[in-house]
């Protein structure tokens, strides 16, 4: 696509590719340390987590990506499910040698952090997850409010109105989920860009079927962040119309053990609205789920050692 703005021709060149299934999916890491994985949401990118990329790489191995269908990603007009996504993550994870990760979502990425919790759950993993940091997501359906425009992507119209899908569309979408902080004209644009590169507008119909998938296995992913004995943290904005104070509520009713980061003034995108306050929250999470894999790990050696002692 001839016309990106620098900041996405400069994203997209300090990334690379590989293949999953005949797919090139787009992907990028920096820093060194714990491998600290970023799944984005719908209907953006990995571009999501430029503000927080330059602090999270100082500590973490910082892997991020544009799942199948998204971004600089190949983007099939076929059937899309979570579980392929999923697949995407862990088959990146194989290709780079990491075997554990931290995860931190958004969004379309929290059902995809789900299912990779489930599986873990499952004993069906392949790789292995140490904590999940989930910002504002469709957790649970019931208290999930999506906009006109994604009912109707996910319509039988869907294929006829994505393919008239503009940018004004989605200007007009973003600026409503958005809190006191409104997008910036650089953001819009990149975001709208991203995702017509490669006519992405046409798969849109294909991917929103994850709103009806989300109904299908809501106990599986329930489950899955309710028995989880990893470190677990939601940080919602709550002035997202979709997922913020209705997620919260419904998040403390059926899972209150579980710790939650309200986020005033803050929508539906608190990694690009308001980044240094998710760090106030994800920092001090992430060193405390690595030092409680750290001690575990030192008790499982030292009890090692004193059977062999024994």
């Amino acid at each position: 696509m001839a016309g990106l703005i620098p900041e996405l021709q400069a994203w997209q060149q300090q990334g690379q590719y590989f293949s999953w299934r005949n797919h090139q999916i787009f992907f990028g890491e920096q820093g060194q340390g714990p491998a600290l994985v970023l799944i984005h949401g719908f209907p953006s990118a990995s571009w999501d987590w430029q503000y927080l990329l330059p602090m999270l790489s100082q500590h973490y191995r910082v892997i991020y990506l544009d799942m199948l269908g998204f971004g600089f990603s190949d983007k099939p007009l076929q059937p899309y499910l979570i579980a392929h996504q999923a697949d995407v993550i862990e088959a990146l994870c194989q290709h780079l040698n990491v075997e554990q990760m931290h995860i931190l979502a958004h969004d379309y990425g929290d059902t995809v952090a789900q299912e990779l919790l489930a599986r873990q759950l499952n004993k069906q993993h392949t790789i292995s997850c140490l904590s999940c940091a989930l910002l504002n997501g469709g957790l649970f359906p019931e208290s999930h409010r999506p906009l006109l425009v994604q009912k109707l992507l996910g319509s039988s119209l869907g294929p006829i109105f994505g393919r008239f899908f503009r940018q004004q569309t989605l200007t007009k979408n973003l600026t409503r989920i958005w809190g006191d902080k409104q997008p910036t004209p650089l953001e819009l644009l990149g975001i709208w860009q991203l995702l017509r590169f490669n006519n992405g507008e046409r798969a849109l119909p294909y991917i929103i079927r994850y709103m009806e998938e989300r109904k299908q296995h809501r106990e599986r992913w329930l489950f899955a962040i309710a028995e989880t004995t990893i470190p677990f943290v939601l940080i919602d904005g709550v002035d997202d119309p979709i997922s913020g104070q209705s997620l919260v509520n419904r998040f403390k009713t059926l899972i209150p053990e579980k710790t939650v980061c309200e986020l005033q003034g803050v929508g539906h995108y608190p990694q690009l609205e308001a980044p240094q306050q998710v760090l106030t929250h994800l920092l001090p999470f992430l060193q405390h789920a690595q030092s409680y894999i750290e001690q575990a790990d030192c008790n499982y050696t030292t009890g090692l050692d004193k059977q062999k002692a024994v």
